[in-house]
């Protein structure tokens, strides 16, 4: 069915009056300064797909189940001791339904793709399942349930540190080595090959858990596609590197690992300025998780610094404690709003702060997950439509300021490869996988 909508953000900027064909999942055309026909589905305000670029779906599991403080010093590696023990009550029906109801929720919230860090592979005991990708595959049936677009990031974790330490009893769950990883890769190529739009990349872990040679393997491993590695999240983990290797994460995956354009750092937080602007020049994409980093008092990232440099970015949702398109945006630019005290700190090029961030993570995002999303003739029909929560006449980039910083605007449809899967603020599918996770929720709660 054609869609027209009175607003549609285009990559050449707001157009109006615009009438959209859709054919086998892409956009065919795209007329503005038109008039709706007869049968045209009519919303007032069209923009493009969010991408999710990293997701660790099990983690949901934990949202709200992890505020109460430890004996000590509560931080991000007492939570990261919690985490492990957790993972131990999953089945893999339970990564199943976690990860579609999260996907669920990162549909109703603007988001049209995942990037699926993917790091929970063997059952309890650390030994591999039959299938070897049995839990990717799991990912995968979630991704076909909700009608979110997938790329899979299945991840290489071998250590507990750097230096090639030996993984701990709590990581038994992650632990590949270079063999069992390239079949874990080859299965989960053919587990998404039929999903419309998936992409498969990879993704050491950390510096902390792949070394050097096993991440130049890995390289080989996948010559093109996505490359995604957690880097500088925390200040142990820079003053790890650099009593072990003499160098800074960031620096030594610039240096040695040739980080370029198909890579993302996930968090880049402790960085020095040059490293900012030589990451930012490479072409690397920054991978920001803004209400996880703040939900776990990891830092503040240098994001005027890296604009600036020319730096991408796009945002993820990391440990799934809050799902929303407009809340890792607007966190975003609040974060450098308290660290600089200032105001509008990411606006750029004239453009308002919410068009600016917006933009930017669109297109940062779609690049970190080996996919495009925009409103344009010939792209895949991923998009979503805003109802007016008030209706105050705005247009143009004050519909995403209110979107983003005044809730003026709510989620009303989305469509991932021309389908309709979420039709008046509601997932279609919301009942019945909500059910299910619901179910899984009190099986693992009763195995903690």
């Amino acid at each position: 069915m054609p869609i027209f909508a009175k607003q549609v953000l285009t990559p050449e900027g707001w157009r109006n009056d615009v009438r959209i064909e859709i054919a086998g999942g892409r956009i065919l055309s795209l007329t503005p300064d038109t008039q709706p026909e007869p049968g045209d589905e009519r919303h007032a305000i069209l923009i493009a797909g969010m991408p999710n670029l990293h997701s660790h779906a099990f983690q949901r599991a934990m949202a709200g189940l992890t505020e109460r403080p430890s004996a000590g010093n509560d931080n991000f590696w007492s939570w990261r001791d919690v985490m492990y023990r957790f993972t131990f009550a999953f089945e893999p029906e339970d990564i199943e339904a976690v990860a579609a109801f999260l996907y669920v929720e990162m549909l109703e919230s603007g988001f049209t793709r995942v990037g699926e860090f993917h790091y929970l592979h063997h059952d309890r005991d650390g030994r591999a399942y039959a299938n070897i990708a049995e839990l990717g595959s799991r990912i995968a049936s979630a991704s076909t349930e909700t009608g979110i677009a997938l790329t899979l990031l299945p991840v290489f974790y071998a250590h507990s540190n750097f230096g090639g330490l030996p993984p701990a009893d709590g990581q038994r769950r992650f632990v590949n080595d270079l063999d069992s990883y390239a079949r874990l890769l080859d299965a989960s190529r053919t587990l998404v090959s039929a999903l419309p739009g998936s992409v498969v990349g990879i993704a050491p872990h950390s510096l902390r858990a792949a070394t050097g040679d096993e991440i130049r393997a890995l390289l080989s491993m996948s010559p093109e596609g996505p490359v995604h590695i957690h880097a500088a999240e925390q200040v142990k983990e820079i003053e790890d590197s650099i009593a072990y290797s003499g160098r800074r994460p960031v620096e030594w995956l610039l240096d040695e690992a040739g980080a370029d354009g198909r890579w993302c750092f996930i968090h880049a937080t402790h960085m020095t300025d040059a490293e900012t602007i030589a990451m930012a020049k490479r072409g690397v994409v920054a991978g920001l998780c803004p209400v996880t980093e703040a939900n776990l008092g990891d830092g503040f990232f240098a994001a005027g610094t890296f604009i600036d440099a020319g730096g991408a970015f796009g945002i993820g949702t990391d440990s799934n404690v809050l799902i929303g398109v407009a809340d890792e945006l607007r966190q975003l630019e609040y974060s450098q709003r308290l660290l600089h005290r200032a105001r509008n700190v990411l606006s750029r090029d004239g453009r308002t702060t919410g068009r600016s961030i917006f933009e930017r993570a669109v297109a940062g995002g779609g690049r970190a997950l080996g996919s495009t999303s925009a409103i344009a003739a010939g792209m895949p029909a991923d998009f979503v439509s805003l109802r007016l929560v008030f209706d105050l006449g705005f247009e143009g980039d004050t519909v995403l300021d209110s979107f983003l910083f005044g809730r003026g605007m709510a989620v009303d449809c989305v469509w991932v490869h021309g389908l309709k899967q979420v039709d008046g603020g509601r997932h279609v599918r919301r009942e019945a996988i909500e059910t299910r996770y619901q179910q899984a929720m009190q099986a693992m709660l009763s195995r903690i």
